[in-house]
């Protein structure tokens, strides 16, 4: 099995943060004067924090200089970090830590696959950071997601082909990403809305037990 790994993205597939950048970024939409709402915030799903701050200015139709821009990032960072640092490992998403243990009875490495910058900070607050193989985050990539090369770049990590490597993600943007590095994609959440993986399912709960002896390994070695 160690020619099978798995990379995997970490907002709303190990830990659920995103409920901490949506109100960061509704306090910021606040300050400046209009409404950011939960739906508004699942177009920021995936995408860097700069092509964030980009889209709600957009929704609000605020235009700024470069310098308010940063000084605004760097407080919503601020604030969102006052959140994540009250996080422990009771924020695990459930059936997260079991396939984790899975993969590891099984041989298969893993590593992170995330636009977040602040990746390996949340991954110690939940006590996961040891057992991650590599990290690929906000701070390794110069291109976002739906650019592959987060992607490509953990396959290095793994020393794998990318064709051999299978992708958690729960954004549209990340299964494309998957999608365009010629990896196995399996999208977590609304199967309407990530249509293009390659599998989906609504939580990590779902995974059956022979997933990746059976179904994965068929899929990746009948190429």
């Amino acid at each position: 099995m160690n020619k099978i790994g798995v990379i995997f993205d970490l907002d709303g597939v190990i830990v659920d943060t995103a409920k901490y950048h949506f109100l960061a970024w509704k306090d910021l939409a606040d300050h400046l004067g209009f409404e950011f709402t939960e739906a508004h915030n699942e177009l920021l799903k995936g995408v860097s924090r700069v092509r964030s701050l980009e889209i709600l200015l957009d929704i609000g139709k605020v235009k700024l200089t470069d310098e308010k821009k940063q000084e605004f990032l760097i407080s919503k960072n601020e604030h969102y970090l006052q959140y994540i640092n009250k996080m422990g490992p009771e924020e695990i998403l459930p059936g997260a830590t079991e396939l984790l243990d899975n993969l590891d009875k099984l041989g298969i490495q893993y590593v992170l696959g995330s636009a977040s910058k602040n990746a390996p900070l949340i991954l110690k607050q939940v006590n996961l950071y040891d057992r991650f193989v590599g990290i690929v985050d906000g701070n390794s990539v110069s291109k976002a997601k739906p650019d592959p090369e987060v992607f490509l770049i953990g396959a290095k990590k793994l020393k794998l082909k990318p064709e051999h490597c299978v992708v958690f993600e729960d954004a549209i943007a990340g299964v494309e990403a998957a999608n365009r590095a010629n990896m196995i994609s399996i999208g977590i959440g609304d199967k309407n809305t990530l249509s293009e993986a390659d599998f989906n399912f609504n939580n990590l709960t779902e995974i059956p037990g022979d997933f990746f002896t059976k179904v994965i390994s068929e899929k990746i070695f009948v190429k």
